[in-house]
């Protein structure tokens, strides 16, 4: 056997594997003789059948299966042997004159290479590194939704401002009959409260879907559909009044404060605020690191130059799934597809250049930390060590869950890795201005 690697650029190469009759021949008599002790056919014991006759049946199968499998394993080995960095999977070359009759074969594969380039990390001030701070104005929101969850309801005879409304939307044409519990601030305009104010309960109100509320998330949860069905609704409604209440105010005093943290935990509003600008600011520093991960990957991206085999990626993508693509399909596939792999290559390089690898003991402790997170939600604050082992081992074993808890990891190792040594423009702001700057 002989393989022969001939570049034809820095990005794409073309490997030729020769294959002799010498190379498969010993292992198809093998495979013949071991069938001749098993085949059963009409006319002949077992064991005796004469081998040309087995040969005949199958033996072109069954040197074609050991060619293929003696390519694909002459193949990898060959690109583990030359260290060869590929994108994709090699792409047979296809022979117009390929003969399966003959005793020597030569195989032709079109190879994608892996570019070679550097991860520049000098852009000094070029990415914003968010500092957001919980303010006063959200602090004293925060309060008060406080005190509405431990407030307590009071019935009301008529609709006025601030109460909350418990009733029926209805439209007969497309078959709309929700229970729903809506709050009047919630609706949409003057005109539209107006149209609730001084109701009763057992009143009908006459609306319309388009306007109705801010946004169509509300409206979804309000009729009970989907997205696509509340796009653009445009219908009359009616709302039948079932109960109308308001949430009257918690007082915020030393009993407010042991029902949400505990005899004597909290013991003043300013330590309370301070308690919730800290959990706050948890959460917040959550979306400013995934936030400041997603503008490093833009920036390098957009500042790491370099060339991809684009011809041989378009060919591979156009077989490589299950459904075959046309050039055509292959081609806009491959524009949506290459901004991810380009922060493949560069994320690669960047994990590789820094060893930043994972080891089974690291992911072991950031499952633990995962599922404890996940516990303490349900209550369960201090589980039992083996119990903790047990989910962990259990976790793990899924791997689709290991993969994804694998990525979070390497995720986490990046960030840390970028804010030790990218010098970021550091700019702090509240949650509001936040939203706005980076969600637009």
């Amino acid at each position: 056997m002989n393989i022969t690697k001939e570049s034809i650029d820095a990005l794409n190469a073309v490997v030729k594997v020769e294959i002799s009759a010498a190379d498969y021949q010993d292992k198809v008599d093998k495979i013949l003789k071991d069938y001749r002790q098993k085949a059963n056919i009409p006319g002949f014991r077992k064991g005796q059948v004469p081998m040309g006759l087995v040969k005949k049946q199958y033996g072109k199968s069954i040197m074609i299966d050991e060619v293929n499998k003696l390519l694909q394993e002459s193949l990898n080995n060959f690109l583990v042997e030359e260290k060869l960095d590929i994108l994709g999977n090699p792409l047979p070359k296809m022979q117009d004159d390929f003969n399966w009759d003959a005793e020597d074969y030569a195989f032709e594969f079109e190879l994608g290479l892996a570019p070679e380039f550097d991860v520049d990390l000098s852009g000094k001030n070029k990415i914003t590194q968010y500092n957001i701070v919980a303010d006063e104005e959200l602090l004293n929101k925060e309060v008060e939704n406080l005190q509405k969850r431990f407030g307590k309801l009071v019935t009301k005879e008529v609709v006025e401002e601030g109460v909350n409304i418990a009733g029926s939307f209805a439209n007969e044409e497309k078959g709309i009959d929700k229970k729903s519990t809506i709050s009047l601030e919630d609706i949409k305009g003057k005109v539209n409260q107006k149209k609730f104010i001084g109701k009763k309960v057992g009143d009908v109100v006459a609306l319309e879907s388009k306007g109705l509320f801010d946004d169509d998330h509300k409206l979804m949860g309000a009729l009970g559909l989907g997205h696509d069905e509340v796009h653009g609704l445009e219908i009359p409604l009616t709302f039948t009044i079932e109960e109308i209440n308001v949430t009257e105010l918690a007082e915020v005093n030393q009993e407010l404060f042991d029902k949400i943290f505990g005899p004597d935990v909290v013991k003043s509003v300013e330590e309370l605020k301070e308690k919730i600008k800290e959990d706050a600011e948890k959460q917040f520093q959550q979306q400013a690191d995934q936030q400041l991960l997603n503008a490093v990957t833009e920036y390098l991206v957009e500042n790491t130059k370099f060339d991809l085999p684009a011809e041989f990626l378009k060919k591979w993508l156009a077989v490589a799934g299950e459904k075959p693509m046309s050039a055509e399909q292959a081609a806009e596939e491959f524009d949506k597809s290459e901004k991810g792999l380009r922060y493949q290559l560069i994320e690669g390089k960047v994990i590789k250049d820094n060893n930043l690898q994972i080891d089974f003991k690291e992911l072991q402790d950031f499952t633990k930390g995962f599922v404890k997170a996940q516990m303490a939600q349900y209550g369960q604050l201090n589980p039992e060590e083996k119990d903790l082992e047990d989910i962990v081992q259990r976790v793990l074993s899924n791997q689709d869950e290991a993969k994804r808890l694998q990525e979070q990891l390497m995720s986490q190792k990046l960030l840390t890795f970028y804010k030790e040594n990218i010098t970021f423009k550091v700019k702090e702001v509240n949650y509001e201005n936040f939203v706005k700057e980076v969600y637009k």
